[in-house]
């Protein structure tokens, strides 16, 4: 498989490779190199070096009506610090049948233990035929989440979420996920302001927690109907004070009862529940960016109290904001200067 080869030309930088089957989405494989390849130090050196590989390197057909020349082979895997594989949308054992073909098995055993893994959209589905997700938390496009589960119940599938991390091995939903999960992977590598600093350079958010509901069933508003999006952007500048519904209301001219409905209508959630989750990541951004003290972010995002934040943050994140505030705040420009080699040295 060309092992004796070196793949990767730039010591220094988390060397990522992109695993591309026949069938593959254009757009999914962008998604690693716009957003890996685009995260830069200060100096504005890159600090992944992102390749794409095959089981077998030339032509790899995609589900558009061109094909993709791929140079590398399955042997890049073996250099990887971060291996991600994405959909294919052609006839695969792993998708739907839970098994590997002989070549794609070969070339998976030939990834070094420790390395990161991540899939994107029903990429999971070739970590789960590897046995990779066997007792893990997991995602994968919602449409395609049941058929998961019934096929490796191994694996903890969870339909409600843009992405799963679980440390070494880490799972995205459907194509547009892709891109919160390598924002993520920014993130949590080279701290927020890296990943801020590409996703306004992608103009993209630079964070949609990977807690967020896949899809919403709500109607689009028809046109001309009242929004409530002038009382959000409100609600945004007021974050650090009490927010009663009525004064939310207010902002629009409408009744209580009405705000409420139309709120809901157009952000899937309750006006108290939003608020909540703007809150949190407000006080998100202050731990990542400032040395602010535990209460003064708390106050500053409108929690009122250090406990009333932990509370809140241990419930919507599942982590304590000091905890949160060590794994994620932003690298030093000394540290984005190498890459972080594994997630074990996160």
């Amino acid at each position: 498989m060309g092992l004796s080869r070196t793949y990767f030309r730039h010591p220094g930088r988390h060397r990522v490779a992109v695993l591309v089957r026949h069938g593959l989405l254009p757009i999914e494989v962008g998604i690693a190199h716009r957003i890996l390849g685009g995260a830069r130090t200060a100096a504005g050196e890159p600090l992944y070096e992102v390749l794409t590989c095959a089981v077998q390197a030339g032509e790899v057909r995609t589900d558009t009506d061109f094909t993709v020349n791929v140079p590398h082979g399955p042997g890049a895997l073996a250099e990887a610090d971060t291996v991600i594989v994405p959909a294919a949308h052609e006839p695969d054992p792993a998708f739907p049948f839970g098994t590997l073909e002989a070549p794609l098995a070969a070339a998976l055993a030939l990834i070094r233990p420790g390395t990161r893994i991540a899939s994107i959209c029903t990429g999971a589905f070739v970590l789960a035929a590897a046995g990779l997700l066997d007792g893990r938390r997991a995602t994968t496009h919602w449409a395609h989440c049941e058929e998961l589960r019934q096929l490796r119940p191994q694996v903890e599938v969870d339909p409600d979420v843009l992405f799963v991390d679980d440390g070494d091995v880490l799972t995205s939903a459907g194509v547009a996920s892709g891109i919160d999960l390598c924002l993520h992977l920014v993130r949590r590598d080279f701290g927020a302001e890296v990943a801020g600093s590409v996703a306004r350079r992608t103009v993209v958010p630079p964070h949609r927690d990977g807690g967020q509901a896949q899809f919403v069933r709500r109607p689009v508003p028809a046109p001309g109907m009242a929004s409530t999006s002038a009382a959000r952007a409100w609600a945004l500048r007021h974050l650090h004070r009490p927010l009663a519904l009525a004064e939310l209301a207010a902002q629009e001219s409408m009744s209580v009862r009405t705000f409420t409905r139309r709120f809901r209508e157009e952000t899937g959630v309750s006006p108290q529940v939003w608020l909540t989750r703007q809150r949190v990541e407000r006080a998100r951004h202050l731990l990542e960016t400032s040395d602010l003290p535990v209460d003064r972010v708390a106050a500053d995002a409108g929690f009122g109290t250090g406990a009333s934040l932990r509370q809140h943050f241990q419930a919507v994140l599942g982590v304590a904001p000091s905890a949160y505030r060590r794994t994620f705040r932003a690298a030093p420009p000394e540290a984005a200067q190498g890459a972080v080699r594994s997630s074990a040295e996160v």
